[in-house]
């Protein structure tokens, strides 16, 4: 198999996407907002919650990039293909609705080691349609399983190193069994997520979670725990994807505060689903 090198610093248009109310709250409960208690965070599940604005969660932006739109980076077996990472930047609330242009590029095919794979690395920039206001940026990794060893760059991880001692939040959610039916309708429409023969052609006993519906779950805990529920402080938040995640399993989500930012993790079913988590405030919005 070979992958198309030549490709790296391409850039391309995932289209424009345009949302509306409807759409974020749709993603609110898609990521658990208000299945413990349905009044609590009620500014992104309703119109109208006491008279204060909606608001949008955080990780919605990364609903805005679509998959459709990528180019294929080689001729390997698409079912090689993993989501490995997710990283997301805001430059400040998003709007409840509107409209977002995405510019994407292959920033990088990194070579992981014969065994381990390589890494397509994406960066996308989400800009307001019309006045061309940046919205988000994104980076996505995609691990293409089987095609490491080839002499390439090698990955650049940042070091991470899990903290000494209890985390200073550890937040538990137990995501519905029709989670990823519900996450799915924001247009992540896989088949691993819902059909039982496709999931068990790949080797799962039925379907998984959507690896960016948990994200989205870590997002909801960090908004919380770290920003006190206000969007405008959420500034950065990364993780790599390490284990897939059933639905109506629970998610603990540990939280280790470092002055404006913190180290973070995911558990489910005892071992750890996201890892090498790091969040962010947004610059002036550290206090």
């Amino acid at each position: 198999m070979t992958l198309y090198h030549d490709l790296v610093g391409h850039t391309w248009d995932s289209g424009t996407r345009h949302w509306t109310f409807f759409d974020t709250a749709l993603y609110a409960i898609g990521v658990g907002a208000g299945a413990e208690d349905p009044t609590h965070e009620l500014r992104f599940t309703t119109e109208d919650s006491g008279g204060a604005p909606p608001a949008v969660l955080p990780t919605f932006a990364t609903t805005l990039v679509s998959r459709r739109a990528e180019p294929v980076f080689g001729d390997y077996d698409v079912s090689q293909l993993l989501h490995t990472y997710q990283s997301v930047t805001l430059h400040g609330p998003l709007p409840v609705a509107g409209a977002a242009v995405t510019t994407s590029r292959l920033t990088a095919l990194r070579d992981r080691g014969r065994g381990r794979g390589a890494l397509a690395v994406i960066d996308s920039r989400c800009a307001e349609a019309g006045t061309g206001r940046p919205l988000a940026d994104l980076r996505t990794g995609l691990t293409i399983r089987r095609e490491g060893g080839f002499g390439g760059a090698p990955d650049e991880e940042e070091p991470w190193e899990r903290p000494v001692g209890e985390p200073d939040h550890a937040v538990g959610y137990r995501t519905a069994a029709n989670q990823a039916l519900l996450y799915r309708l924001n247009g992540d429409l896989n088949p691993l997520h819902s059909d039982p023969a496709i999931a068990a052609r790949l080797g799962f006993g039925r379907p998984l979670l959507h690896g960016l519906c948990t994200f989205g779950y870590a997002g909801r805990a960090l908004l919380h725990a770290l920003c006190e529920g206000e969007t405008s402080g959420f500034g950065t938040m990364s993780a790599g994807f390490t284990a897939p995640v059933l639905p109506g399993q629970e998610l603990v989500v540990r939280i280790w505060e470092r002055g404006g930012s913190a180290l973070f993790e995911v558990r489910s079913n005892g071992r750890i689903v996201l890892d090498r988590g790091r969040f962010d405030r947004r610059a002036g919005d550290a206090g």
